[in-house]
């Protein structure tokens, strides 16, 4: 039976800024995949691919703040957030934040809520680890509308340019691979998505 990969892209996703800290710096990345699993308690499921920084500092930490985005974020936010690693940078060092109970910073900007989640326990999925969380803070800051994936496809990420070259874009950060093929493992070096992503520059 064949399968469309795109089917997946019509699953709604919000977008949020993950908030960790390592011991000596708060760290944050770009992540869609959180969710409501339970309500008595309430449970929060947060999946991080395991190429990121973030997700060993949250499994040796075992905590983490879920911060939504509103659909006010330019695309500075998240090539902030999403396009590089907390590893090598200081991603707060130009961000204002203020510090939840936990510890963990909450961005001053561009956000209507926050949740501050303890690990209970941890999944492995191969290359994403999914960190089922108890809430132990929440608060609702603004109601500016949440920004939803397919918001950020169509008003703030920018469109790729006309390439002469042979290559292939991003769909998901628009990083360009140049050359004739593309190999069938290639990852993004910017994003960390598949060469699933990934479409033919015409």
């Amino acid at each position: 039976m064949a399968i469309d990969i795109t089917a997946l892209f019509k699953i709604s996703y919000g977008l949020y800024v993950v908030t960790s800290n390592d011991g000596t710096r708060h760290n944050g990345l770009i992540v869609n995949t959180v969710t409501q699993t339970t309500n008595t308690p309430n449970r929060v499921a947060v999946a991080i691919n395991k190429a990121n920084y973030s997700h060993d500092v949250i499994k040796n930490t075992g905590i983490m703040n879920v911060c939504c985005l509103t659909t006010e974020a330019p695309f500075s936010v998240f090539q902030n957030f999403g396009f590089r690693s907390g590893k090598d940078c200081d991603k707060f060092a130009d961000t204002p934040f203020w510090t939840s109970e936990n510890g963990l910073a909450v961005p001053s900007q561009y956000i209507n809520s926050f949740m501050s989640l303890k690990v209970e326990s941890y999944v492995d999925m191969d290359t994403h680890g999914m960190f089922i969380c108890t809430l132990t803070e929440a608060s609702v800051i603004n109601n500016i509308p949440s920004m939803t994936y397919s918001y950020y496809f169509d008003n703030v990420k920018p469109q790729p340019q006309p390439q002469k070259k042979k290559g292939f874009v991003c769909k998901i950060c628009g990083y360009v691979y140049e050359g004739e093929t593309l190999p069938e493992d290639f990852i993004c070096p910017l994003c960390k998505h598949g060469a699933e992503d990934f479409e033919e520059i015409k």
